[in-house]
């Protein structure tokens, strides 16, 4: 536990779910430390440094599409993002995952990102939301996709 997160960090996460929302990875990568660490557990996955943390989040665009919708939670004091990605077929936004972030100095110095769509109830978030009005598949746009 920690104390709680102070403006300037949520205002860092702010921007960083901002730049994630509308897929922008030159954004996102600036607001990275250097020697920003990337942790998925349980899987085994670490990733050190700015290259590495924007080489996976544009692999992570290129697979799931653009359309993702993040909201702003705290866990444990630290500030955390609730990610919801579209389904192909529909567009619906269901649970990903929940980003949590430890901010210093203005950067990102480390995320730790739990794939685990249940933890959303601990949150009281629900487990899908409705896609934005007017968006009926946010993967339209990638190559080889067609809407339904």
């Amino acid at each position: 536990m920690r104390e709680p997160a102070g403006p300037e960090e949520r205002a860092v996460v702010e921007r960083y779910l901002a730049a994630f929302e509308a897929a922008d990875v030159p954004a996102l990568t600036r607001l990275l430390a250097d020697d920003v660490a990337l942790e998925m557990p349980p899987v085994d996955l670490w990733l050190a440094g700015r290259d590495h943390y924007r080489e996976f989040i544009e692999r992570v665009f290129a697979m799931r599409g653009t359309g993702w919708r993040l909201r702003l939670v705290h866990a444990n004091g630290s500030p955390a993002l609730a990610a919801y990605a579209a389904e192909p077929a529909t567009g619906v936004l269901r649970a990903h995952s929940l980003q949590v972030f430890d901010v210093r100095g203005g950067l990102i110095r480390r995320c730790v990102a739990f794939v685990d769509p249940a933890l959303f109830r601990l949150f009281g978030l629900p487990g899908q939301i409705d896609p934005p009005a007017g968006q009926t598949n946010p993967l339209s746009s990638l190559p080889g996709q067609t809407n339904p």
